[in-house]
């Protein structure tokens, strides 16, 4: 079977429609875009301040929506459907992101233009961030999956917000306590160490570790994501 760009337009058009009547999901986009704004006002123009709102802009779009439209479908018995219908694998659940996917980096995009953010290398920062929404929107995808409700999914959500916007915070104290230097692997410190190095004037090159490990999280996020969503085709 042939990848068909058709069924994930189709796929996508569906997710706009529910997504655009959902007011409950479809206004947490606007929330990093204020915050972006706040602040550009105050002056916050550290890298540490730009991405703990670019981090939070992953987790409420990027996870959060995500999380809501796959439950949604599970809730009203439309996913069972997809799944039984000629669309593969890949296409369903690259419909199902693609719009996730095209919120998220919009997003980011007016959060750094409001916030005033300009990298020294927006190129490699670029590829970072698209690299970091994949991740993000595979984990929505699999805690959507696993969440019986559209309810369930905002709760589940919770704790992924808050470990990937605030976790780069938790590093402050791994001298005292080194069991917290594994938060130092998390996507979005790695993001963040990337786009420090990056201001240092670090090069594509020096910054293949922390692209490396992001790289590492999204495999490994998909690859659980593809092992829950096959066993539900089963279930």
């Amino acid at each position: 079977m042939t990848f068909s760009w058709k069924r994930v337009n189709a796929i996508l058009q569906k997710d706009f429609k529910d997504f655009s009547r959902n007011t409950a999901v479809s206004i947490v986009i606007f929330l990093p875009i204020i915050l972006a704004a706040i602040y550009g006002r105050m002056g916050m123009d550290s890298i540490q301040a730009h991405f703990m709102n670019i981090n939070m802009t992953f987790s409420m779009v990027g996870t959060y929506v995500q999380c809501c439209l796959i439950a949604e479908e599970k809730e009203k018995n439309t996913l069972r459907g997809l799944m039984l219908s000629p669309a593969s694998t890949l296409e369903i659940l690259g419909g199902k992101s693609l719009l996730s996917f095209l919120l998220t980096i919009i997003i980011v995009f007016f959060s750094a233009l409001l916030s005033e953010y300009k990298p020294a290398n927006i190129t490699i920062v670029a590829f970072a961030i698209i690299l970091s929404t994949l991740f993000y929107i595979g984990i929505g995808t699999l805690l959507g999956l696993i969440a019986k409700s559209v309810m369930e999914s905002s709760v589940i959500v919770l704790p992924v917000i808050g470990i990937f916007t605030m976790g780069s915070f938790v590093t402050a104290w791994t001298k005292e306590y080194p069991i917290l230097k594994v938060a130092e692997f998390l996507p979005s410190v790695q993001l963040i160490e990337l786009a420090e190095e990056v201001e240092q004037g670090a090069s594509f090159v020096q910054v293949l570790s922390n692209l490396g490990i992001i790289g590492i999280w999204i495999v490994v996020v998909f690859a659980v994501t593809v092992v829950v969503y096959r066993k539900r085709m089963v279930d």
